[in-house]
């Protein structure tokens, strides 16, 4: 996963092709140049086009099946869509640490996947008179900074935004088909999954039901935190090795995999946790969406574990 603030310096045009370019244009004139092979978009603007909130949405929702939906969370929790973009951050959370690091890269549009305001439909008044909520509002209004919410479009996504990320990042790309939670993997035991996973996904502690030294490779993969019937529907139709989630309700699924083991099912469990299990499919979103608005440097922050493990 790249850390915070990480930009890559390929996305910006070198100085000697601007140099080439503003020559070519003096000697040959503009018309000329739009001949030549690659340079058309730069022409055009490229570096100077601007866009605005909704601007970047649009382009967005442009490759969504059925986008846009009738009924979804992905809304603007803050700031407006006729405001003018300049930087995007990607995130899980816009934790006021990830709106803080958007002020300093004078980024003012966060692409969240989770809620800004503590519940799933950020309700304001959810909790009543809810101070931290007030504040949280007002620094994003002081800083003119608009934040939307990506998530039920980005699950929509051929393929799953999330998913990919985390298969990405986990290098089982070559083990997936589009559309299907489970992976068959080489033979590996419980214990060095859980290993490999902390590792290539840069996760310091998981949580794991099951026998360490289980042999596994029937991997079945729900990041976030999709709620004890699709995971436990999961398990029961596919029956695999492992059950992989971001987070699970303790009293659901953690019980039905400790019951089921008890019963002599084979199926393990490994938690990874809510945010860091979805962020790889946040930080892929940088790749995927930098190409269709190169003229605004997109970044991805991770918002990170909330919790010390002791």
């Amino acid at each position: 996963m790249n850390e915070s603030f990480s930009v890559d310096p390929g996305l910006n045009q070198p100085f000697e092709r601007r140099e080439f370019i503003s020559q070519a244009l003096k000697a040959a004139g503009a018309t000329a140049l739009l001949t030549m092979p690659g340079l058309g978009a730069f022409a055009f603007g490229g570096e100077n086009q601007s866009y605005t909130v909704q601007d970047v949405i649009n382009i967005i929702l442009k490759d969504i099946p059925g986008a846009p939906f009738a009924q979804t969370v992905d809304t603007l929790k803050s700031g407006s869509g006729d405001q003018v973009v300049t930087g995007i951050v990607t995130t899980m959370f816009a934790t006021i640490t990830v709106i803080e690091a958007a002020i300093k890269l004078k980024a003012n549009f966060i692409i969240a996947h989770e809620p800004t305001f503590y519940n799933h439909t950020d309700d304001p008044n959810w909790v009543q008179n809810n101070d931290m909520v007030a504040r949280k509002q007002a620094l994003l209004k002081q800083n003119n900074i608009a934040v939307w919410r990506f998530h039920d479009y980005w699950h929509s996504h051929n393929p799953d935004g999330i998913r990919y990320g985390v298969l990405r990042d986990a290098d089982w790309l070559g083990y997936f088909h589009q559309g299907n939670a489970v992976i068959q993997v080489p033979s590996i035991s419980l214990k060095e999954l859980a290993a490999h996973l902390k590792s290539t996904l840069g996760i310091s502690h998981v949580r794991v039901i099951g026998d360490l030294a289980q042999s596994c490779q029937r991997l079945a993969i729900l990041p976030g935190a999709a709620g004890g019937q699709a995971q436990m529907s999961l398990v029961e139709k596919e029956k695999p090795d492992v059950l992989i989630v971001g987070e699970v309700h303790e009293w659901e699924t953690a019980e039905y995999i400790r019951d089921s083991r008890l019963s002599g099912g084979k199926t393990s469990l490994i938690v990874l946790g809510h945010s860091v299990s979805e962020e790889p499919g946040m930080n892929w979103l940088v790749e995927w969406l930098q190409p269709k608005v190169s003229a605004i440097k997109v970044t991805h922050v991770a918002s990170l574990d909330p919790f010390t493990w002791l």
